[in-house]
This record gives structure tokens, C-alpha cells and sequence, in this order.
């Protein structure tokens, strides 16, 4: 019967074989009708009306020459015309569909000339199944129905098929990591189809570095079902890729393969018009061979894990390049101050909304003070942190000025609303809402063991006193900086030495898992009992609130513990308004000069507390107040009453004043005027190098006054 029914169906494939152009052009008005997604532009129409001409003929041509069933089959799907469909967005269901339908016609044109050649019902029966299992693949040993086991068995495929597309879109791409990203697609692909899966991307691609020939890949993913399918190469592991291997012709020309024996696929992974690197699929033996179907299925999923891949590798080159940015502008190390001990941390976003705004920084400021400061962009991303470093820059330049911290954060409102109106007039800014931020900014003096804190819409600090008190300071919020119009208010306190104050940044307290309150009591807790070394107690702050060290926002931290300035270091007298008290100021300057070993100095000291004092007593007012700092550099002080700031000037020729400023400015290393609530300060900063301004002169002082 066997032999009969080969024969009939030699017979009915003649008879078919003229009516060959009936047949194409049928199948392409169901296409129309049933799948017009392949229709969508005149090359795609084309390209798959010569597929279908290809398959008819090829299964009329097998069939009309007697081939045995074993080893008549369909003809290959043009692969390459797959891809193109699948970049124009048609699914595999839809190609796998346009496949079947092509079969079904011809199936059911062989169907109808069945009775036309013979009367006998088994024959016709068993030719039926033979015809079933010669195009299409599928044999039925068991049922005389198998043309409609078939066609459930073709239903069920496609809805698999179907299920597995659709979790490809849940499960890969969860993320923004790439390698969690590729071994997504080897999981998924190791549950349902494939024996093994190793995933390759060009290691230029992970690095962002320049691509090299012969390419160099980067093993970033694997998994066998099997104990037996071993990989070659450890995941992260770099090698080269053969010039002649399948990777390097996926690699090349974008096109899939699958090895000889049905045992391999080779899928490469491309996105937006770049390869970025090739998927493996093996079977082991145990199940079938790869056909058409996995490769289209593999090309579908490889396709949509290329997309997150592709996503994931921009979004780590720009956070990277953020993080790069943000890290140049903030402090390069902290260095050493007299008023206090630092250490500080700053830890990225470990999520998704990328590298943000947050800063910290510390100031030497005038009279052995330092401010300590702390900030927060809004946003996040290369824009955040280009923000936070003109912030930072602002906050520097300001802080030269010596104004107390409210005042300050006046200043640094108008500065962030200017940089919001000029970011709103540029069209090719980003669009990120409105530029805003949040700053803490305190003034610590270790001569009074005095600090002056004021705060826009920041996070309160925190106070450790020497017997481990912890207390989250109560300070006026103010508004955010951006919003103007509304005050800042300073608050002043004690910080006797030793104290610990802490700043930090939102992220710190506000982490998953527990809200602000309870941040606070576990940032309390960490600082209960700090450890001598101010880097471990930030490590410990750290690991207390951070334990996974992945903060849901960035973190910046920055702990003090204060010093003071005793009356070693520091001398005072307070001066009358009168031209007599200038030589009074000289002598005891020169004697504390001898008690602190810088009579070096003497000549230097002396001209500069002579200028600086008759300053005071001719264009002040009273009190006026002389005062000498020893830290590091000497520093010399005349403070008043009077609120006029001297400016410095060059007299001509014939002037009788005008030169004690400007002798000041060459005598000092650094000189400036800083404001307080009631008066101001000038002060001179002196090197103790022991130079003399005038090594060959040997004047008399007197004589110059």
C-alpha cells in the first residue's frame, strides 16, 4: 500500500503541477486576507510573493518525483526574508502562520484530486496521512484522522510559540544590567527550548571602547539543562572569535545559522542597526533537532533581548559617564583643618533613576573658621550633576564673601533661578521640570567653639556631644533653593570640641524598607557611640542604614568633630579711638609675636597691624578690637563698629593716602573684609616662612607710620 499510495500521490502532484500559478495566487489572497501585516510595503509583498512561488513549487516538484516520505520535507524558510519581516515588526506567529497557510492550500488542492484518480476509500485514506506526513513533517501512527491531528498539532505549536514571545517580553529585560539582562535570555530560552545557551557581546560594546578585528568577545551569560553541555569559557571571560566560526559570520552579516546536524543555533543580537554580540542554542541529543520554527523563535526572543541589552548598555555608559562627571566635582579628598576633623562618603543611586545632584564640600574660611556644606539636585543624570557642580562652584565663590549662612542661601537662590531661566530659554535643553535644590550650609568657629547653620528645604543635621547624646538639630526648614521670595533663618549654638556633626543628603534616611522617621532613629543609633576614627564611624553610618549598599537615591555624608583654638593660639586686646593706640597695638603684636617664636614676622606684623588700625580708628567706629590667630599661618584682625567695607585702591602721585591697603595686599598672603550682624572684620593673613617683604632694606618702621 505503501508503494500505491507514493504512486497516487506522484500522480496527483502531476496533475497539480500546471495549475502551479492557481495555486500562489490563491494562497496570496488568503494572506491578504488573513495575514496582511506581510503586505505593509510593496518589497515585503514581493519578496513574499517569491516565497510562496518557492514553497508550492518545491513541494510539487518533491512530491510529483515519488520521494519517500522519510525524506520528503518543506523546503527551507528563506531566513533572511524572516529577519527583514521581523525588523519591520511582524511577529513569529504571524510568519509561522503565512507558512502553514501556503501548506494548507496546497494540502487541500492535493485533497481534491485524490478521488479523482482512484474510487478506492483506504487507499485514498492512507494516501491522505502519507500526504499529511510528507509536507508537512508530521506523521500520525495510530489514527486515521491525521490530517485533523495535524492541524490541532499545528494550533497547539503556534500557541506555544505565542506563550513563549510573550514571556520572552516579561522575563528578559527586567533591568538595567547587562549581564542580568543576557542571562534573562539564556534562562528563558534553557526552560523551554534548548539544551544549552551561551550568550557572547563584543566586549567593545560592555566597555564602550573601540571595536577590534578580529573581534573580541565577552562570555556574559550561560546555562545547560544538562550536566554535560560544559561551556568553554567562564562568564566574563574575554576570547577571540574565530575568523571562520558561525559567531564570526553572525557577527558580520547579521544573519542566523544552524549547524549541520540541527544540534546548534547561532543568533546574533542586534538593536537599533548594531550587532551586539551572538546567542548560542544547543540541543544535546535528547530532543529533536532544531527546525525552522526554534530558528524563527530564537531570532523573535534574540530580537527582544537585544532591545533591553541595547537599553541596558546605553543606560551604563550614561550613568558612568554621570558618575565620572559627579565624582571630578566633588572634593578631591578632604584636607586638614584646625577647626575640625572630616570624613565624608558618597555613594550612587543603586537603581534606576541613575546618578543624581548630591554634594558636600568643605571651605577654609577667614579667622581659622570652615564652612560645611551639603546639597541636593533635583533629577537626576548628567544634568543633575553638571547642576550640582555650578551649585558647588556658586557656594565656593559666595562663601568668600564670609556671609553668615542665610545670607548665603539668599544669594544661592538667585543664582539657582537665574541658571532655571536660562535653561528655560535654551530649546536644546533637556526637559527636565524645574531646576531646584536643597542645601544645609554651617559656619563652625573653633576660637568661640560657635557654629551658625541655616538650611533650605534640606534634611536636618545631627549633634553628637562628647557624652554620646545624639539629637537631630530642630532648624527653621526654609524653602527649597528656586522657589525665591522667602527668607532663611540661622541658627546659632555651641559646639563644645569634640562634638560630632553630621550632614548628609535624603537618600541616607529615606532608603527602601523603612520611612524618615525610622531612618532617623537608625542614623541616631549609628552615631550613639562613634568610633574614634571618623572614617570608620562613616562606614558604619553606612552599613547601618545602607546594608545592601545600593541606596534607593544618592547619598552624600559628611561628619566634623570639632576643635577649638585656646589662648595659645589666640590673643586679643581691645583698642580706644585714638591715633596713640597704633603704637600700643604694634608693641604688644611684637610681644606676642616672641611668645609664639615668630619673630620673623615682626617687621611684616607690625606694618600691616599699623595700617589696619589706623583704618579703623579714622573711618570706623567704636569698639575696635585687635586680634592675633597662630594656626598654621598667623592671622591678624581689626574689628569695629562701623559697616563701610575698605576697598583697595592705587594713589597717584600726589595723594597723601590711599597706600595702606595696597601695602597690606603685598605684605599678606591673603587679606579680605567679612560682615557680622553689627560691624566687620579685616583681616591679613601672614606666611610664617620668615621672609622678609623687603629682604635688602633695613627701614624703620616708625619712620613709615
Amino acid at each position: 500500500m505503501d508503494v500505491t499510495a507514493d504512486a497516487l500521490l506522484s500522480r496527483a502532484a502531476r496533475r497539480l503541477a500546471p495549475r502551479a500559478d492557481e495555486l500562489i495566487a490563491e494562497v496570496a489572497r488568503y494572506l491578504r486576507r488573513e495575514v496582511p501585516e506581510l503586505w505593509s510595503t510593496p518589497e515585503i509583498a514581493r519578496k513574499t510573493a517569491d516565497n510562496i512561488t518557492e514553497h508550492i513549487t518545491g513541494v510539487l516538484s518533491g512530491l510529483e518525483h515519488g520521494n519517500a516520505p522519510d525524506t520528503i520535507a518543506l523546503p527551507p524558510t528563506d531566513l533572511e526574508h524572516s529577519r527583514r519581516l521581523a525588523r519591520h515588526g511582524t511577529g513569529v506567529t504571524a510568519i509561522l502562520r503565512a507558512q502553514r497557510l501556503a501548506e494548507s492550500v496546497v494540502l487541500d488542492a492535493m485533497l481534491a484530486e485524490l478521488p479523482k484518480l482512484t474510487d478506492d476509500p483506504e487507499l485514498i485514506s492512507a494516501t491522505a496521512r502519507r500526504m499529511t506526513a510528507t509536507a508537512t513533517a508530521y506523521v500520525d501512527r495510530s489514527s486515521a484522522q491525521g490530517v485533523a491531528a495535524f492541524q490541532e498539532e499545528r494550533d497547539r505549536r503556534l500557541r506555544w510559540r505565542l506563550s513563549v514571545v510573550n514571556e520572552a517580553g516579561i522575563r528578559i529585560g527586567t533591568t538595567l544590567d547587562i549581564a542580568r539582562t543576557t542571562q534573562e535570555l539564556a534562562d528563558l530560552a534553557t526552560d523551554h527550548f534548548a539544551d544549552g545557551v551561551t550568550v557572547d557581546l563584543l566586549d567593545s560594546v560592555v566597555d564602550g571602547t573601540t571595536p577590534t578585528d578580529p573581534p573580541v568577545l565577552r562570555r556574559m551569560a550561560d546555562r545547560a539543562a544538562e550536566g554535560d553541555l560544559e561551556p568553554e569559557f567562564e562568564v566574563q571571560q574575554r576570547h577571540i572569535c574565530p575568523p571562520e566560526s558561525p559567531s564570526a559570520h553572525a557577527l558580520v552579516t547579521g544573519h542566523p545559522s544552524r549547524a549541520q546536524d540541527g544540534s546548534g543555533l547561532v543568533v546574533p543580537l542586534t538593536a537599533r542597526g548594531t550587532t551586539l554580540g551572538v546567542a548560542r542554542f544547543l540541543r544535546n541529543g535528547h530532543q529533536e533537532v532544531f527546525d525552522d520554527d526554534d530558528l524563527l523563535l530564537a531570532q523573535e526572543i534574540a530580537a527582544r533581548a537585544a532591545v533591553a541589552v541595547d537599553n541596558a548598555r546605553r543606560y551604563t555608559h550614561a550613568r558612568a559617564t554621570a558618575l565620572s562627571l559627579q565624582r571630578s566635582l566633588l572634593p578631591q579628598g578632604t584636607a586638614d583643618h584646625s577647626a575640625v576633623d572630616v570624613a565624608a562618603r558618597y555613594l550612587p543611586a543603586g537603581d534606576r533613576a541613575g546618578v543624581g545632584g548630591d554634594w558636600y564640600d568643605v571651605i577654609p574660611l577667614s579667622g581659622a573658621r570652615v564652612a560645611l556644606v551639603v546639597g541636593d539636585v533635583v533629577g537626576h543624570g548628567i544634568h543633575a550633576a553638571a547642576t550640582m557642580g555650578r551649585l558647588r562652584t556658586a557656594v565656593r565663590t559666595i562663601a568668600d564673601f564670609d556671609l553668615p549662612p542665610d545670607e548665603l542661601l539668599t544669594h544661592l537662590d538667585d543664582v539657582v533661578i537665574r541658571l532655571a531661566a536660562d535653561a528655560a530659554k535654551d530649546p536644546e535643553a533637556p526637559a527636565t521640570g524645574d531646576l531646584g535644590a536643597t542645601c544645609l550650609y554651617a559656619v563652625y568657629d573653633p576660637v568661640t567653639a560657635r557654629c551658625s547653620l541655616a538650611r533650605a528645604g534640606h534634611v536636618p543635621p545631627a549633634v553628637v556631644t562628647g557624652d554620646g547624646t545624639v539629637q537631630i538639630l530642630d532648624l527653621p526648614p526654609g524653602p527649597p533653593l528656586g522657589v525665591g521670595g522667602l527668607p532663611f533663618e540661622a541658627v546659632d549654638l555651641d559646639l563644645p570640641e569634640g562634638s560630632l556633626l553630621a550632614l548628609y543628603t535624603k537618600g541616607l534616611v529615606e532608603a527602601r524598607g523603612h520611612d524618615t522617621e525610622a531612618g532617623l532613629a537608625l542614623l541616631r543609633r549609628a552615631l550613639a557611640r562613634p568610633a574614634d576614627v571618623l572614617e570608620e564611624t562613616c562606614d558604619h553610618v553606612l552599613r547601618t542604614l545602607l546594608p545592601d549598599g545600593r541606596p534607593h537615591g544618592d547619598v552624600a555624608l559628611l561628619l566634623a568633630r570639632t576643635r577649638t583654638l585656646g589662648d595659645r593660639q589666640v590673643a586679643a586686646w581691645d583698642l580706644d579711638a585714638d591715633p596713640a593706640a597704633v603704637s600700643r597695638a604694634r608693641a604688644n603684636a611684637a610681644r606676642q609675636l616672641t611668645a609664639w617664636g615668630l619673630q620673623e614676622l615682626d617687621f611684616t606684623t607690625e606694618l600691616v597691624v599699623s595700617e589696619l588700625v589706623t583704618n579703623a580708628i579714622r573711618y570706623g567706629r567704636p569698639p575696635i578690637r585687635l586680634r592675633l590667630i597662630h594656626d598654621g599661618a598667623l592671622m591678624c584682625e581689626v574689628s569695629d563698629a562701623g559697616s563701610t567695607t575698605p576697598h583697595l585702591r592705587r594713589a597717584d602721585t600726589y595723594d597723601e593716602g590711599g597706600r595702606g591697603l595696597l601695602l597690606v595686599a603685598q605684605l599678606a598672603e591673603h587679606w579680605g573684609t567679612r560682615h557680622a550682624r553689627q560691624g566687620k572684620t579685616v583681616w591679613a593673613e601672614l606666611s610664617e616662612d620668615g621672609r622678609s617683604p623687603f629682604p635688602d632694606l633695613d627701614l624703620d618702621i616708625a619712620s613709615l607710620i
